[in-house]
């Protein structure tokens, strides 16, 4: 039978047992534990479950994948730190849902840094117009398009939107935000700001919006743009 306490661990940083998508690994654990998890006591496994629960007339058609190993108490001392030492490893890993690898990090970064590059090239281009024609510097703004991506399918993204649009800053307006979809029924929040680049910074900003954990996974500029 699965250890529900072991798969609350596993799962806490994953979606899923082994990869990115319901594998024969979830359907075999999933059928060791023969019912529903205390949701209070093992909240990640009990998401869990009811989502292989809704897979159930395709368990016998999903892919095959790398069964959760269980715990015994017979395991030798030299065994059991071993495996400990490798579940340690592995929770330090950042699971990415969206299937990101490093090279698409490595891109998505590239990108990133063009665009604020091009944002403060024009923004000292304007600023230097002014000076030059003797007018007083304006409030420089930004609008910016920030993506927010949640854990799974399970996360509750009214309770996600509501939670960064308290975030309130001066020189920060929210705008108009909508979910779109990412895969295996999964949707993160795009939503649209303004900012004041004195008052604001977006990294700070991101990092405000990383400690929502219960519901961000990560954040990312989409698009930047000076007002």
């Amino acid at each position: 039978m699965a250890d529900a306490a072991q798969l609350e661990k596993h799962l806490s940083t994953r979606a899923y047992i082994d990869g990115y998508e319901p594998t024969s690994a979830d359907v075999e654990a999933y059928n060791g534990l023969k019912s529903a998890p205390d949701a209070k006591e093992y909240p990640h496994t009990a998401r869990w479950y009811r989502h292989i629960d809704s897979w159930k007339s395709e368990h016998s058609s999903l892919p095959k994948g790398t069964a959760l190993a269980a715990s015994s108490s017979s395991t030798s001392a030299p065994a059991a730190k071993k495996d400990e030492e490798e579940a340690e490893a592995e929770d330090d890993d950042e699971i990415d849902l969206f299937g990101e690898d490093e090279e698409e990090d490595a891109e998505a970064e590239r990108v990133k840094a063009e665009r604020v590059a091009k944002y403060n090239e024009a923004k000292a281009a304007k600023a230097a117009a002014n000076a030059a024609a003797g007018k007083d510097a304006p409030v420089a703004k930004s609008v910016v398009t920030l993506q927010v991506k949640p854990w799974d399918d399970e996360t509750d993204m009214d309770a996600m939107e509501k939670d960064v649009r308290a975030i309130e800053k001066d020189g920060l307006v929210w705008g108009a935000s909508k979910l779109v979809p990412v895969g295996y029924g999964i949707k993160m929040l795009q939503i649209t700001l303004v900012v004041e680049d004195a008052k604001i910074s977006l990294e700070e900003l991101q990092e405000e919006i990383a400690e929502l954990e219960d519901y961000v996974q990560s954040t990312d500029v989409a698009a930047m743009q000076k007002l």
